[in-house]
Order: C-alpha cells, then structure tokens, then sequence
C-alpha cells in the first residue's frame, strides 16, 4: 500500500499543479486495462502537502485544536490553509432536493401519469 501512495505522490508532485486527465487504468487484481477519460476527484487534484493537511483534518474531525498541535502553527495558520484549500474546490451542495423531487417534476411535465408517480413514491417502480 506504501508504494501505491509513494506513486500517487509522485505522480502529483510531476503534475506540479497541472491539471491532467487519466487515460488507462488496469485493475490489479485482474490485470484488465480500461482506456477512456477519467477525470480525477477534486481531492486528488490537490498538491501532496494539501493532501496530507486534509486527511490529516478529517482524522482529527476537524478539531483545529488538534491540527495546531501536529503541524506546530497557530489558529490563524490553520484556517488560512483551510480557506486556500476550500477555494480549490467546488462546492458539493449540501441540502439537496428531496429524493422524490424528479418523479413530481416529470409529473408536472406529462412525462409520466399519476399512477406511475404514485407507485414511484411509494418505491414500486
């Protein structure tokens, strides 16, 4: 598992920030390669050091308190990095629409009848 992790490492600090798209992937236990354009997560874009800074943010449950303590630096150091690093990634929305909120709009539309969204509702479809 190390070197897995010390070629990600690798891979990001040869980037240098670049942005750069994955265009093979073989799975190891099968050896089969899948080729195509594989964008990389968001958080797998960030540089090596902002990487280890977020694990290490989410390992400490975001206890700022902690995180001055393992990396030596004050309050205002931690949240300036925090700040930079949450400028870097686009926003997940937190209070998405209801689960059921596509069946009621292809309702409205006349994409399907009251039956079919009625038994979509109650999870017969």
């Amino acid at each position: 598992m190390t070197e897995q992790a010390m070629d990600w490492q690798e891979l990001t600090n040869l980037t240098r920030g670049q942005p750069f798209v994955v265009e093979r992937v073989r799975l190891a236990g099968s050896g089969v390669a899948i080729e195509g354009r594989f964008e990389l997560p968001q958080l797998a874009q960030l540089t090596v050091e902002d990487q280890v800074f977020v694990t290490a943010f989410v390992r400490c449950h975001g206890s700022i308190k902690e995180m001055e303590r393992i990396f030596g630096v004050s309050y205002p150091t931690i949240k300036a990095r925090l700040n930079r690093i949450t400028q870097k990634l686009a926003f997940v929305d937190t209070d998405p629409a209801p689960p059921h909120a596509d069946t009621i709009d292809r309702l409205r539309r006349g994409e399907i009848t009251a039956q079919q969204a009625l038994s979509e509702l109650q999870g017969r479809a």
